[in-house]
């Protein structure tokens, strides 16, 4: 069966659920078992036109260095570019790697206006300038996760006693130690 390049996109509605049950307080983990992931449904097209059309049913998450791997089951169907049936696959174990999601969050937007400067008869002159500057937190993006976390505490999602913390770690990271 030819190597198809599958959209997964679906998947991140089972990483959602995953990350909620492992965020579940240990007793609410043992009094009830969490009920089998249904099937996610897979599409995919190879480079010859051949389609697959199937379901993946997850079984577990795995990590392989700093990457994310969802574990499952795939059963489905190749179709050759004409619509026949040119190969099946029935419960066939896979590893499927899986994006994280990133998230961003806005630090600064600055809008100013015109201006004009006389710098010892030298004229200037700026237009309007608009300075947005957004963090992306997520693997790796050690300063995007930290100015994320201090804007989610400056907007009062969070406790605010870590606040000293992070700004210490902001202050190194940009080597603003004394």
């Amino acid at each position: 069966m030819k190597r198809a390049a599958f959209q997964l996109s679906a998947i991140a509605i089972a990483l959602v659920t995953a990350l909620a049950l492992a965020i579940a307080p240990a007793s609410a983990r043992q009094q009830a078992a969490p009920a089998p992931l249904a099937g996610v449904p897979v599409t995919g097209t190879a480079d010859d036109g051949s389609t697959f059309t199937g379901t993946l049913v997850p079984s577990a998450f795995t990590s392989e260095g700093r990457q994310l791997n969802l574990n499952g089951t795939l059963s489905g169907t190749m179709r050759n570019a004409a619509g026949a049936t040119s190969g099946t696959v029935d419960a066939t174990p896979v590893s499927v790697p899986v994006a994280l999601p990133t998230a961003t969050c806005p630090i600064l937007h600055l809008t100013l206006g015109p201006l004009d400067l006389n710098l010892l008869g030298l004229k200037v002159h700026l237009d309007r300038v608009v300075l947005d500057i957004t963090a992306i937190s997520g693997p790796g993006n050690l300063l995007g996760n930290l100015l994320c976390a201090i804007a989610g505490l400056l907007n009062g999602v969070g406790d605010i006693t870590g606040l000293p913390a992070l700004l210490a770690q902001l202050n190194a990271l940009l080597g603003l130690t004394g």
